[in-house]
């Protein structure tokens, strides 16, 4: 995994001194349930997480520059609705008090360029759940098009059914629309 830089943002591999500013956001109810997983209710359930992101080498922390604080996380992994060995998917999860900022879009983009610039990659997935229009927004300004819904595809914490809207920009998506990044 590289370090990533933008203007504001480091993306960076994860450390177990990230535990309080991971558990900050990652126990927020507003925060977990849009990625699909229950909000954290003390610290010990986040460092189990925390040792699992420190060990994979798909997931960056987002870093504050000049706070120098983890506000969230972005993955690139294989995406496993799909077989194509030239295609990886994103996720992204963002604490609530940096929301409407363009925040996680500069990240996405950051890992867009990443992705299709020194990976290689022929294509780029992304999902949200219907109802998480934070992420929606995001994946549209970024420039994704949209795929389609699969229906009742994905089952979160508690016992609940999800659709997932499935979007995906190609290579030469990407390389068309590079210089409104």
């Amino acid at each position: 995994m590289r370090t990533l830089e933008t203007n504001r943002l480091i993306l960076r591999e994860w450390r177990e001194s990230d535990l309080d500013d991971y558990f900050e956001y990652a126990q927020n109810p507003n925060v977990g349930p849009n990625a699909g997983w229950k909000p954290y209710s003390d610290k010990s359930e986040a460092l189990m997480m925390l040792k699992t992101f420190i060990e994979n080498d798909e997931l960056w922390a987002i870093v504050d520059k000049n706070l120098i604080k983890v506000i969230g996380s972005i993955t690139l992994r294989n995406d496993e609705k799909r077989e194509n060995t030239k295609t990886k998917m994103m996720g992204f999860v963002l604490s609530e008090s940096y929301w409407g900022r363009e925040i996680m879009l500069e990240a996405v983009k950051s890992v867009l360029q990443y992705g299709f610039e020194e990976l290689k990659l022929e294509l780029i997935s992304v999902y949200h759940f219907p109802l998480n229009y934070q992420s929606k927004r995001v994946i549209e300004k970024a420039g994704f098009k949209f795929e389609g819904v699969l229906r009742d595809s994905f089952t979160n914490f508690n016992g609940l059914v999800y659709d997932d809207c499935c979007y995906s920009m190609k290579k030469s998506e990407y390389f068309e629309n590079k210089n409104r990044f």
